[in-house]
């Protein structure tokens, strides 16, 4: 089943010298040290969690994607149900892998509707306290559905003041040492008919009318080329309001290589345009999970 990040949320309810370490049953494991990353490169890493091995524990997870070289993990709200020692052992287990969570997401609130404007400020205050715990410094904000009877300029306005809301909530505020970033993140029309920001163009057009540090754009590319594509002069012409990327490839939502986006030439534009904030993989494997997040890592790395 192709189940995406909206409905893995909905159903939660919401180197080489580095020391090795051992799994509960003493096989070593594979840190993020013992792959160093390309000096060439400027952006970092990361895996959407809820696309690999849903079946599993989540510290096992978590050891997957150490094993496949990478330093960061994103989360879709996983946490909602934990109680204390569930995070106390995410914690430990992320902090023994050298993992870090850069960003989350899980927001149930809308930024389209003015009326779900108080209840998206609140719950994003409850969820504060968790990012800080986690040690998680961003979190995607989505537009929602369309509002019907509302008209589309009225739609983007609300957009507008909920980020500018929820930027007041986070202004000057920092976690592990970083600024707080609040994420807007656009999502195909094939995907959810009904979602408002289906255009990267437009996306950015909020982001600059908002214009705030701590609010950028995550640039989905899996969705924009379903969307709209032009995917790299989009890139140029915003670099400096794009705070994540996300990478999937179309059709399919698998790993690049395996569809009709180049994303070596994508891979390419952002070193020279010096992005240097995280590259996210939010792909579905086809195989093994692991194999295929090397793969994609070397891909990421030019290596």
């Amino acid at each position: 089943m192709n189940i995406n990040r909206r409905q893995f949320a909905h159903t939660l309810g919401i180197g080489l010298a580095a020391p090795a370490v051992t799994n509960s049953i003493g096989a070593q494991l594979a840190t993020p040290e013992m792959y160093p990353d390309s000096a060439d490169v400027p952006y970092q890493l990361s895996v959407m969690l809820w696309t690999i091995l849903r079946d599993l524990p989540f510290e096992q997870r978590l050891e997957k994607v150490a094993r496949a070289g990478y330093r960061n993990v994103e989360l879709v709200g996983e946490y909602s149900k934990w109680n204390d020692e569930d995070f106390k052992r995410a914690i430990a287990k992320s902090k023994e892998l050298g993992l870090r969570f850069d960003c989350t997401a899980g927001l149930k609130h809308s930024l389209t509707n003015p009326a779900d404007r108080d209840g998206l400020v609140a719950e994003f205050r409850e969820t504060l306290p968790i990012m800080e715990r986690l040690q998680c410094p961003a979190m995607i904000v989505l537009t929602g559905n369309t509002v019907p009877g509302t008209t589309f300029d009225a739609q983007m306005e609300s957009c507008v003041e909920g980020l500018k809301a929820l930027a007041r909530v986070v202004d000057g505020k920092k976690i592990a040492g970083e600024p707080v970033r609040l994420l807007l993140e656009n999502i195909d029309p094939e995907e959810n008919p009904k979602y408002f920001l289906t255009s990267v163009a437009r996306g950015f057009d909020i982001i600059k009318a908002v214009n705030h540090p701590q609010v950028q754009f995550c640039y989905d590319l899996f969705h924009e080329q379903i969307s709209e594509g032009n995917l790299i002069e989009k890139l140029q012409k915003n670099i400096q309001h794009v705070g994540l990327v996300h990478v999937a490839d179309v059709p399919g939502r698998h790993k690049p290589g395996t569809g009709e986006i180049n994303y070596a030439s994508i891979y390419r534009k952002l070193v020279e345009l010096k992005y240097n904030h995280v590259v996210a993989m939010e792909f579905l494997p086809l195989g093994d999970p692991v194999e295929e997040l090397r793969l994609a890592r070397e891909m990421a790395l030019g290596t």
